[in-house]
């Protein structure tokens, strides 16, 4: 607060509540633009001819204006540590206000106009959409980049031995047939070292592991563990495949270690919780596990079409087949939807309930439920079974 002794320009009724007394002094407040906005000054009434109390611009906590139509009753102007000023001139204060060069802010001119209220809620719609489908994996990719192999072996290593207490249970695969697969899986690595990936210096040590207790699936861990369930096996003898089918599915987990989709699972979530941290405010547990949760399969889709980008890569390197491949998904697939309708009370297909021929001889439709395909972390499995079949994929690089 300072005392000036310039003359008042438009002058204003109010009543001024100095924080000293707790009755209001009746003032005259004029308002004067300056280089940094306007200042304000008071004129008490009880001091005729005295010099006027002058507040700048940055000593007022100036009140926001909510809507242009309906204006408030009364204009309430925090003076700081000298108390408050009341105008009951709303539409001339803000006159006033706006003469003295007051330019509201972005808050204020999205509570009194709806175009830019509207302006900025796309904005933001857009620039969430942004950061969630570029931002995100970008940023995991980057951090990725920095995450010791140490600790994703740790992670593993915990995350299995929570598996073996739980579902998994060891195999019962003869000895020698565990030693055939884990001889071809070991030629395979070193036949498809070189197949380009995301992280050229990432060199993690690969490892076939085999378990039942669950059905048939392959699955990679961080840090280089890979596990094949005696399941999968059983499912390519079934349809009389041979191993280079079992192959190819190894060759997209092996996608998933060198791509290290596991840790950047883990990155990601970190990094969209923070994002939606920053850009909602404090939203609930169930919007962010929510949000996590489908915006964390829409991440692995992305991920599985990654890594059978780098098994159809490595499979042509080590000049292996990708048709067995594609014809083990399917049917995969095939056996997973009957085992569902089964549990379900619903009839079986009389057509497909037996499935002696090979699933890629029939005539390929699209996955029945779009939503499902949405919430599924596999989706499209016929589209990429054809795709592995030809053994290309239109969003795979040359390589």
């Amino acid at each position: 607060m300072n005392v000036a002794a310039s003359a008042p320009g438009d002058l204003l009724p109010g009543r001024w509540f100095d924080g000293r007394s707790s009755q209001a002094q009746p003032v005259l407040v004029g308002l004067q633009p300056t280089a940094q906005g306007p200042s304000l000054r008071l004129h008490p009434l009880s001091s005729p001819g005295a010099a006027p109390i002058v507040f700048a611009c940055g000593d007022v906590g100036w009140p926001e204006a909510w809507s242009d139509q309906r204006p408030q009753m009364r204009v309430v102007v925090d003076l700081r540590h000298q108390g408050s000023l009341e105008i009951d001139a709303v539409s001339a204060w803000r006159a006033a206000l706006a003469a003295a060069g007051e330019r509201p802010g972005m808050a204020q001119r999205m509570q009194t106009r709806w175009s830019v209220l509207l302006g900025v809620t796309l904005a933001a719609i857009i620039g969430l959409g942004l950061f969630y489908r570029y931002g995100t994996p970008w940023a995991a990719t980057q951090i990725t980049r920095h995450v010791p192999l140490g600790w994703e072996t740790s992670m593993a290593d915990n995350v299995m031995r929570q598996l073996d207490e739980g579902m998994l249970k060891p195999s019962k695969l003869p000895a020698d047939r565990q030693q055939a697969l884990r001889a071809r899986f070991d030629a395979l690595v070193q036949q498809t070292s070189a197949t380009p990936h995301r992280y050229p210096d990432y060199r993690p040590a690969l490892a076939l592991d085999f378990r039942a207790g669950m059905g048939a699936n392959a699955f990679a861990l961080p840090g280089g563990r890979i596990v094949m369930t005696d399941g999968m096996v059983k499912a390519a003898a079934d349809q009389g495949l041979p191993d280079e089918a079992l192959m190819g599915v190894l060759a997209h987990e092996i996608g998933h270690v060198m791509h290290r989709h596991g840790t950047r699972m883990v990155v990601e979530q970190g990094v969209l919780n923070v994002g939606l941290g920053l850009a909602l405010g404090d939203v609930s547990s169930l919007v962010s596990t929510g949000a996590s949760l489908l915006t964390g399969l829409a991440y692995s889709r992305n991920h599985e079409r990654e890594a059978d980008c780098y098994a159809i890569a490595a499979m042509r390197r080590a000049a292996l087949p990708t048709v067995p491949m594609a014809q083990l998904l399917l049917a995969v697939a095939r056996d997973t939807k009957e085992e569902a309708a089964a549990k379900s009370g619903k009839p079986r297909d009389a057509n497909t309930g037996a499935a002696q021929q090979p699933p890629v001889a029939q005539t390929p439709r699209p996955d029945p439920s779009p939503v499902w395909s949405l919430l599924s972390s596999h989706p499209d499995t016929v589209q990429r079974a054809i795709e592995l079949e030809q053994g290309h994929a239109p969003h795979c690089g040359k390589g």
